[in-house]
């Protein structure tokens, strides 16, 4: 490859005789040329600005200077012998020859170009010569971009962030040394490509460790010592995933679902991420889910989901007649802003997709004295704990059933039942009531703690229904094992 760099300050890059790229260059991989562009200039100053039409601070860079230096770099015609007629737009390119012609990219490093990714470096480490033009002052002036593009150059004005530099001598070194690391011979040992940030897999890299196992107090993590290398590829996986989505979440909305193993979505559940499960024409991305409580704006988005996922939770013989009247009774907007505004009797928990509004809710029905829990006549056999909250709604859109959502939910509804106190005690149980014949849901509540205490009979409407009741003893611990675990999973709407 052929890197040629432009600037009027050359010495800015002198950088590029260290290190890997120094011996690249030595070693005859890389032919890389650093221009002074005040060597195509004419004047006795050698000026390459001047003042912007229309006025304003700074000073511009002169397209006829950076034509001229361009001109010879790339081996193209002079400007003057590809200009368009007037009137007439300027063609998109010469036919093609009859064998591919050599890949030259123009590179114009600017705060308003694109951002320069692992993705595009991969894809420069390709191409036959690379050109960076390395602008001052305000810039270079927009004719010049435009001009080459139209000359079958590949132009891109590229960005390194979101800050503004004092020219691009600084993005030169970095994408110098971010296509040369790619080509052939560059890198030592080609295998630290492939798993480093921002490959192939879309992640940042995992935290890495050398010897002395010990330092500072802090100790190398077992599972890399334990020589156990499928652990080690897990616990490395694991780690990329949860680094991404703590530190750029941008990463992880761009994920390929189809690359995500279930280990890698319980990760990504942790750390409030999620997927749906796939539409018709697509798969789609990892989105961000925010469980937190409700508040009054959400009645009526609320009321929306209920009446949505209320019906899929009915047994097949109940009457519709009878499933509307229940939403009707106790899920409309009303009623979700008056539980929203008790928060002394009830919970509610949302799943929070953004945009995309609540995609899941939890409703908590919680005593108000020890003595007065809720549904206490009917579930006071089974329920002993005391006192005991009744969770009475666990409720997820069916694009997020068995995305986890369902479980970070109840996860946070458990915590903060744990939390709460009736007559200054402790809420001791979180009970719930799930159809008998739902044997899915009771294993879901199964993982999150919950077990099987009894049954009881309701009635919607005109159908007599009975439930498995489940508690949750929120009580601390006393003993190894004690403590359920509350692993995310899949949890079906109860009544």
């Amino acid at each position: 490859m052929r890197i040629d760099v432009l600037t009027i300050f050359p010495a800015y890059l002198d950088a590029l005789d260290l290190s890997l790229v120094g011996k690249a260059r030595r070693d005859g991989l890389l032919d890389l040329r650093v221009h002074d562009l005040r060597d195509w200039t004419t004047d006795r100053h050698r000026t390459v600005d001047d003042t912007p039409f229309g006025g304003g601070a700074g000073m511009v860079m002169r397209p006829d200077v950076w034509g001229k230096a361009l001109d010879d770099v790339l081996g193209t015609a002079p400007a003057a012998e590809v200009a368009p007629a007037a009137g007439t737009a300027r063609a998109a390119g010469a036919a093609p020859a009859a064998t591919a012609p050599p890949r030259r990219v123009l590179l114009v490093p600017t705060p308003s170009g694109e951002r320069f990714t692992q993705a595009l470096a991969e894809d420069l480490a390709a191409a036959d010569q690379l050109v960076l033009a390395c602008g001052r002052y305000e810039g270079i002036d927009a004719r010049v971009a435009e001009h080459y593009r139209h000359t079958g150059v590949e132009v891109h004005e590229i960005s390194l962030g979101d800050y503004v530099l004092n020219g691009g001598e600084v993005a030169a070194l970095v994408v110098v040394e971010a296509v040369a690391r790619l080509l052939p011979g560059v890198i030592g040992n080609p295998a630290s490509l492939v798993e480093e940030s921002h490959g192939a897999a879309g992640l940042l890299e995992y935290p890495v460790y050398t010897k002395p196992p010990v330092w500072a107090g802090l100790a190398v993590p077992e599972v890399l010592t334990s020589g156990d290398h499928g652990k080690v590829a897990r616990w490395r996986r694991d780690q990329a995933l949860a680094r991404t989505a703590e530190r750029r979440p941008d990463m992880v909305a761009r994920l390929d679902p189809a690359a995500l193993d279930r280990a890698d979505r319980a990760v990504l559940g942790r750390h409030g991420w999620f997927v749906p499960a796939p539409a018709a024409d697509a798969a789609p991305a990892p989105v961000r889910v925010r469980v937190r409580r409700g508040t009054a704006a959400d009645a009526a988005a609320l009321a929306e989901l209920a009446a949505a996922t209320f019906p899929l939770a009915c047994p097949p013989h109940m009457a519709e007649a009878d499933v509307q009247a229940f939403i009707a009774a106790h899920l409309t907007a009303a009623h979700f802003a008056a539980y929203l505004a008790d928060d002394a009797r009830y919970l509610v928990l949302v799943a929070d997709a953004g945009r995309a509004g609540p995609v899941g809710y939890t409703l908590t029905v919680l005593p108000l004295t020890a003595g007065e829990e809720p549904d206490a006549a009917d579930v006071a056999a089974v329920v002993t704990a005391r006192p005991a909250a009744e969770l009475s709604k666990v409720y997820v859109r069916p694009a997020f059933q068995g995305s986890g959502v369902a479980g970070a939910l109840l996860d946070a509804t458990v915590a903060e039942a744990a939390g709460r106190a009736v007559d200054d005690r402790q809420l001791a149980a979180l009970w719930l009531g799930t159809n008998k014949a739902n044997r899915r849901a009771q294993r879901s509540y199964s993982r999150h703690g919950f077990v099987v205490a009894g049954l009881r009979r309701f009635r919607v409407g005109e159908s007599l229904e009975e439930d498995v009741v489940m508690v949750r003893d929120l009580r601390p611990a006393t003993g190894p094992g004690a403590a359920p675990g509350t692993a995310v999973g899949e949890t079906t709407p109860s009544r």
